[in-house]
């Protein structure tokens, strides 16, 4: 960061004092820059309302202080989207290096974050995602899973699965607890027995939440546990419980999990709360991240969505413990046994490439089988490494099911296993991580990138799909996503549809076995991935078709081959699923050999092209 003249400094602090911010790590005064300072970090929050938000602000603050090179600069948006504006631009006068942003509405402050972002400042969302990736990093929690941790929670609390649950709901409209309030539904919906019922609260804070409760009186009749959607709600909850004789009766569960006095664990610990679900702040990884990113490190992932606990009276001074315990990376050499799916793609050659390149990169042995489409081999390859006792397992799976036994002798030898690419069907605590794509989120791209670009004109739009293979995590969840969108617009339909198996030869054939069974009267082919895509414009051009003309194709992954394909005019659009896995894989098991907790998930960067952009992008596409 540039130096600064005192009197600039002085003038400068005085204004940010007079607008409401805070100067962290330091008195209002000429000394709080030194001139070791090297970066100023902005942080913008929605509001300093909610305790949530108080307490990132204050883990962003603790953990900065850990850093005499960086400072602290916050503003409070008050909830007002124009107001968050303005305090991103001061905050850019002022001359940070980097933002951290907690937007108050998601959708309309996509443009300021993308404006900040292409003018060359780092930016971290916290929270609330901004729509798009014009940022350089994703932090947030998974508020549907809490929500569901919360529902096998009460389930278990319940013991026999009856019982009346009172969801006291705060705020209600908000996405947290909209989102929150699904995932326990979800859970619930799945015992019969279990009736719920729903209390809508004006705010989250506990003195509402204790009027409400404590003048409920045909509502708490048959009650045998209240579920809050957060600790503020829980406490206030119990305390009306208590001054009415019915907090032996009742159990209370609450969400977020601050610690502190009379925060959601220590209410655990004195027996208030039957259990909490923690909901992580980010705001210690949005400081680290924050570092790697401004010293331009290799390894920094675009989303990284944080795991959440269930802490009851009996493991909550091990979550204490584990929060206090530091992380050293003492830089020996790491031994890791990778398990790859096999070499059916392009995609997967690049992946491969970026991850043997990463090895060397991060000082680690890497022991790499390659699985030829065989779960067999897999489990094989697994049970070797366990037998050769490597430090972590990573696996790209070929499909979702199948792996419990395995992975529960890879957990009896005390050695973590890491999800690459593609995510499985097992219990929580047998993988430590999944580092890979958005699945979802491309089967979503794709169609709105159809529902922008191919408008119906006369009838329905009919559409082939190219799935890859059967039981795979990528083709599940981008067809899942797909659909999603194709719902919401019913002139859009699915005519046909097949596995290719994610190989050039398969998308070819089911493309050529359409035309051989039926006379062409498709629209749109959407791909799965690009090799099958590329595959259909073979079987295409040979019965005298035109893709990308005659045939609109979307496909995903957008490999060089693809934006060849759309320069030539032949595909019209790709999907972007990154296969340089390889730097934030080896970063993250560095940090876990560290002893950092693994996020829940971690997602790489990706964009959507077309041909608009093809011939630009394509000169520096790695794969």
């Amino acid at each position: 960061m540039e130096k600064r003249t005192k009197l600039l400094l002085v003038l400068l602090i005085s204004v940010f004092v007079f607008l409401g911010y805070r100067i962290y790590n330091g008195a209002i005064t000429q000394t709080v820059y030194k001139s070791d300072v090297e970066y100023v970090i902005g942080v913008s929050q929605a509001n300093m309302r909610e305790a949530w938000r108080v307490a990132l602000i204050n883990e962003i603050q603790e953990e900065a202080g850990k850093y005499p090179n960086i400072r602290i600069v916050t503003a409070d948006a008050t909830s007002n989207v124009e107001k968050q504006e303005k305090d991103v631009d001061r905050l850019l006068d002022f001359g940070i290096d980097l933002l951290i942003i907690s937007p108050c509405d998601s959708s309309r402050l996509t443009k300021k974050v993308r404006d900040v972002y292409q003018e060359g400042v780092p930016v971290i969302v916290m929270d609330r995602s901004v729509e798009g990736f014009d940022y350089n990093l994703f932090i947030g929690p998974d508020n549907n899973l809490i929500g569901k941790q919360g529902g096998e929670c009460a389930a278990q609390l319940l013991g026999n699965g009856k019982g009346k649950i009172l969801e006291l709901r705060a705020t209600a409209g908000s996405l947290q607890s909209e989102e929150r309030s699904e995932g326990f539904d979800s859970v619930i919906r799945d015992y019969p027995d279990i009736e719920k019922t729903v209390c809508d609260l004006k705010n989250d804070m506990k003195d509402p939440a204790y009027d409400a409760v404590y003048a409920m009186k045909e509502e708490l009749k048959g009650v045998s546990l209240i579920f809050a959607n957060n600790d503020s709600v829980a406490f206030g909850a119990y305390e009306a419980l208590k001054d009415r004789n019915l907090a032996e009766k009742i159990k209370v569960i609450g969400c977020d999990g601050f610690t502190g006095e009379n925060e959601g664990v220590d209410l655990v610990r004195k027996g208030k709360l039957a259990a909490t679900i923690s909901c992580p702040t980010g705001g210690k990884e949005a400081v680290q991240y924050a570092i790697n990113i401004l010293r331009k490190e290799s390894g920094v992932p675009k989303q990284v969505i944080l795991r959440s606990h269930t802490i009851y009276p009996q493991n909550a001074g091990e979550y204490l413990a584990a929060l206090d315990r530091e992380s050293i990376d003492d830089g020996r050499r790491i031994t890791v046994g990778y398990s790859q799916v096999g070499q059916e793609s392009q995609w997967r050659l690049a992946n491969t490439r970026s991850i043997q390149e990463a090895a060397r990169e991060f000082n680690m042995e890497l022991l790499f089988d390659s699985a030829d489409q065989s779960q067999k081999k897999q489990i094989e390859a697994i049970r070797r490494f366990i037998k050769e006792k490597v430090d972590v397992i990573v696996v790209s799976p070929v499909v979702e099911a199948g792996w419990d036994e395995v992975l529960k002798e890879a957990k009896e030898a005390n050695i973590p296993v890491v999800m690459s690419d593609r995510r499985i069907e097992a219990g929580d605590d047998l993988t430590t991580t999944y580092i890979g794509a958005d699945f979802l989120e491309e089967g979503r791209r794709a169609m709105r990138w159809l529902r922008e670009h191919v408008k119906p004109e006369q009838g329905v739009v009919r559409i082939l799909e190219l799935q890859g293979s059967e039981g795979a995590t990528p083709t599940e969840e981008r067809k899942k996503g797909f659909y999603e969108i194709l719902e919401e617009n019913p002139q859009y339909q699915i005519v046909y549809t097949d596995y290719g198996d994610f190989t050039y030869e398969g998308g070819k054939q089911v493309v050529e076995e359409y035309i051989n069974s039926h006379t062409w009267d498709v629209d749109i082919i959407y791909s799965h991935n690009d090799d099958m895509a590329l595959g259909a414009i073979k079987a295409l051009e040979a019965h005298g078709l035109k893709p990308g003309k005659d045939i609109t194709i979307v496909s995903v992954d957008a490999t060089k081959e693809a934006f060849q394909a759309m320069i030539d005019g032949k595909l019209n659009c790709a999907v972007e699923c990154s296969p340089l896995l390889g730097p934030p894989l080896m970063k993250a098991i560095r940090d876990m050999i560290a002893g950092k907790e693994m996020p829940l998930r971690i997602i790489t960067e990706e964009k959507v092209y077309d041909q608009s952009d093809a011939e630009t992008v394509i000169k520096t596409r790695e794969y």
